[in-house]
């Protein structure tokens, strides 16, 4: 159901809170009172020579008690409201992030991650001071306004209150003339500010990259492009908000001047009396604080309204991924048979398919092997059985079921991932490894460690498994992510266990290993290997060669290698790598051994050089002729 109120919806929610919550207000506002019209009495048995020691004692002891109760009723009512102001916080924050959990890898890829961040914090701490200050001062002006302008007229003239409030009204249509222009400009102030956050989060995330290509001048460059757009943006709406202000203090300005004016000629024909003149300027007061605070809470509604309609967008969008209504919920946990029956795919922003007519078989506890050039639609394939992204009905099986119909949290909890972007949060490395909702004990995050062959690397920090890592694992090595990534992925026990290019930063000799330890926690269970190199896919029961988005060679390792087409190709420009690798590593191992053997010969020259006939001058000599020769 689509959401299209956020503060009134939470106004409703908690309508007897805020009824309370007024109460108080109207209390105080109503003691608010009191003072004018002693302030009028004291004034009026001054004049008159009336007023005695005693009776002035006591009008000041009433306005004590006034102000003390003021004090008090006003302070319990806007903490009272402004914590409901604080819950809406919490709560919008809360819906945001659980909704942002369900929308797919679409939505996020076409962000930027400084917008997300300026809605979760901006646009929500804007909404937040519609709650907080907004609805306090409407609910005290609806409160003081009403009571002052019948006091007032009731207690002092109401001619002269009508005259001096005429020129109010103009409030009204200052509001409207600067509603959308403030309204617009919040939207431009929000937007300049998440486009300045997702340049600082890029920054930090490419620190590495920038520096390496000597890129800080150009950042700093577009850092304060940006950061003068926010201040431009910024004091645009700061001149508008001004300009309002400016323009409602006059108003309310030209009230005062009518008040002064008039009452004082009422005063000089006895039509007022002093004190009552003295009343209605402090009535006027009192109401002036107010209407100015409307002016105010006018263009908070505006910049509220503006953040509103950019969390309801978000609030509002659909998930592309979500549970089928012909999902089974009966189903509890998936064997691992997986089928492709025809499977083509297109992702929403691509012209061309990534995936054309892809059928095959994967039996349960049997492993697979995709390899590929780069974009040939190998990573698709993998986010199309976890469903992050929607393949087409009655082309994905999985145990004779089609993928829709299998809820989207069992799919999920069934399927052990290593991605090729190893991924790892900021916290520990074991928390990394037990990032699942079942919890895990130490020797199981051990044993994963173990398996992913990263055990002996984590036992190496002082903290060991409790290490904590920086943002996105930045403090471990390309290689060690990926056996963390690996670790996190085996210690799921999964029914079917992928592994998208996750061998690609570690070296061959490590590779070996970790697929050793693999061995047995692939018997039995569904493996999907995508890889570039042979060496990691070559064991798979099956082999599929992928070449932009079709299968264009099946079999096994010995099959596709007799079959002479682009997986020999590739196997053979591997095996051509490697050995031009081997020999380059021989050549440096023999120049470090030349190396140190000239060393050694100079150290013995230079203490023994004359016992061996041959001054040291000489043989440098000889040795450089003979260079070149050889040259």
């Amino acid at each position: 159901m689509e959401r299209k109120h956020i503060v009134w919806k939470h106004v409703k929610d908690h309508r007897f809170s805020y009824v309370f919550g007024f109460a108080l207000l109207s209390i105080s506002s109503m003691m608010q009172l009191v003072i004018p019209t002693l302030l009028g009495t004291f004034t009026d048995r001054l004049e008159m020579s009336l007023l005695t020691y005693a009776e002035a004692l006591r009008i000041a002891l009433w306005m004590l008690l006034a102000g003390l109760g003021i004090a008090f009723f006003r302070s319990v009512s806007r903490i009272f409201l402004f914590r409901l102001s604080r819950l809406l916080d919490r709560q919008i924050r809360d819906d945001l992030f659980r909704h942002w959990e369900t929308l797919s890898t679409h939505y996020f890829k076409n962000r930027r991650v400084g917008d997300l961040m300026s809605h979760a914090i901006s646009d929500v701490s804007v909404i937040r001071e519609v709650t907080q200050g907004g609805i306090f001062n409407t609910l005290e002006a609806i409160v003081i306004i009403t009571m002052t302008i019948v006091s007032m007229g009731v207690a002092v003239d109401p001619i002269l209150t009508l005259l001096t409030l005429l020129p109010l009204p103009l409030l009204a249509v200052l509001s409207y003339r600067f509603r959308r222009r403030i309204q617009r400009e919040s939207v431009d102030v929000q937007e300049a500010i998440g486009s300045l956050t997702s340049r600082v989060q890029e920054f930090v995330a490419g620190i590495r990259v920038v520096m390496s290509f000597r890129q800080e001048g150009e950042q700093t460059r577009l850092f304060r492009e940006d950061n003068g757009h926010a201040v431009a943006m910024n004091r645009r709406l700061v001149k508008s908000n001004s300009l309002f202000g400016a323009l409602s203090s006059a108003v309310v300005g030209f009230s005062f001047l009518v008040s002064v004016v008039l009452g004082g000629i009422m005063v000089l024909h006895d039509r007022i009396t002093l004190g009552e003149f003295v009343a209605f300027n402090s009535f006027l007061s009192l109401l002036m604080g107010p209407i100015e605070n409307l002016g105010r809470v006018v263009n908070t509604m505006q910049r509220g309204k503006a953040s509103e309609q950019r969390l309801l967008a978000i609030l509002n969008t659909r998930p592309d991924v979500a549970d089928d209504s012909d999902a089974d919920f009966s189903i509890e946990r998936i064997e691992g048979d997986i089928e492709l029956r025809g499977l083509s795919f297109r992702y929403p922003e691509a012209h061309e398919p990534a995936l054309r007519d892809i059928s095959l078989r994967v039996p349960k506890g049997t492993s697979l092997a995709i390899v590929g050039k780069v974009g040939s639609g190998k990573s698709t394939l993998v986010h199309l059985l976890v469903r992050l992204y929607n393949p087409p009905k009655g082309t994905v099986w999985i145990d004779g079921r089609d993928i829709h119909e299998i809820p989207l949290h069992v799919l999920r909890s069934h399927i052990g991932i290593v991605p090729q972007d190893q991924f790892l949060f900021s916290t520990t490395i074991r928390d990394n490894i037990g990032f699942d909702p079942k919890p895990y004990g130490d020797d199981e995050i051990e044993q994963a460690a173990r398996l992913a062959q990263v055990y002996d690397n984590i036992v190496e920090f002082p903290n060991k498994f409790q290490t904590a890592l920086g943002e996105r694992g930045i403090s471990l090595s390309g290689g060690q992510r990926q056996r963390v990534s690996i670790a996190r992925a085996i210690i799921k026990k999964p029914s079917i266990l992928i592994f998208d290019d996750s061998l690609s930063a570690v070296d061959t000799e490590t590779e070996d290993r970790i697929l050793e330890g693999l061995g047995h926690v692939m018997d039995n269970r569904t493996t999907i290997i995508i890889g570039h190199r042979i060496s990691s896919v070559q064991s798979a029961d099956q082999i599929v060669v992928l070449d932009e988005g079709r299968i264009v060679e099946r079999g096994t390792h010995d099959s596709l290698l007799a079959l002479g087409g682009l997986y020999a190709d590739l196997y053979h420009k591997q095996l051509l790598d490697e050995a031009v690798r081997s020999q380059e590593r021989e050549w440096e191992a023999e120049a470090g051994e030349g190396a140190n053997g000239a060393s050694d010969d100079g150290e013995r020259r230079r203490h023994g050089g004359d016992e061996a006939g041959v001054s040291p001058e000489r043989h440098a000599g000889r040795g450089v002729a003979t260079g070149g020769r050889a040259g």
